[in-house]
């Protein structure tokens, strides 16, 4: 599944979910920009990781619900790399569990804003350049919850809805160009927020107590979802486009 030539943008790629699917793109033989928000080092030990992998790696500081922070993010990947042609948006943030009534608007706006209206300045931004490519690759992670619409979650849930739209409309407007668009929606997975969700709603301070009651004896995994979307943009996934893929081994979890 060779992506030599491809330049990849993951957006929250210096940590979790992001980090794996940066570092299973490199493995496969792209060069990574890797975006992220606050944690300097995180996103400096995943450049170190590329580059270890022989591939060409940048750190780029943005919040991707700042218009001009992604014009100048695209910019300086595009200047330094080259044009995008998979872009990850994977970029995202918990709400904090409260159901409707109690729900502070600044929050709702907070989540919305990174993952749906960021997600579409990013894409937006990438477009020109990516339809110059042979092929583009636009992958939302999304999530179960727009599925399962748990009570606490509406902020997550319509941001992650708001999400998949952006992606469906996408994928019909773009496949003149040669760009496919597709949606990886895992459940729990194993990462910082995902720990925090576990012991927000049920408790636990090791998620690995959740194993027992996961699909296959154990929760999702970063890897899990990664190599969903390294196949997804490799030559095997050449005929997708538009699809709902669900990383939660066949069952229902948190996510």
């Amino acid at each position: 599944m060779s992506l030599a030539g491809r330049i990849a943008l993951v957006t929250g790629g210096g940590r979790g979910i992001g980090r794996a699917i940066a570092l299973a793109l490199a493995e496969d033989g792209a060069d990574v920009a890797v975006n992220y928000r606050a944690d300097d080092a995180a996103a400096a030990e995943t450049v170190t990781a590329i580059e270890a992998l022989g591939r060409r790696a940048l750190a780029v500081r943005a919040s991707v619900d700042s218009l001009a922070d992604d014009e100048a993010m695209v910019a300086r990947v595009t200047e330094e790399l080259g044009p995008i042609d998979i872009l990850v948006n994977n970029a995202g943030i918990a709400s904090r569990g409260r159901f409707v009534a109690d729900t502070d608007p600044a929050e709702l706006l907070r989540v919305l804003g990174t993952h749906a209206i960021g997600a579409h300045h990013v894409t937006r931004l990438v477009l020109p350049g990516m339809r110059t490519r042979p092929r583009g690759d636009v992958i939302m992670i999304s999530s179960i919850a727009t599925a399962d619409h748990l009570p606490g979650g509406a902020p997550y849930a319509m941001g992650k809805a708001a999400l998949e739209a952006l992606a469906h409309t996408l994928a019909k407007e773009e496949r003149p160009h040669g760009i496919r668009v597709n949606i990886v929606a895992p459940s729990l997975v194993d990462t910082e927020m995902g720990r925090r969700l576990a012991r927000a709603v049920t408790g636990q301070d090791d998620i690995h107590r959740l194993d027992a009651t996961s699909p296959f004896g154990r929760v999702c995994r970063p890897d899990d979802v990664a190599n969903v979307v390294r196949f997804l943009v490799s030559d095997r996934g050449e005929y997708l486009s538009g699809q709902r893929i669900y990383v939660d081994g066949g069952g229902r979890s948190l996510g």
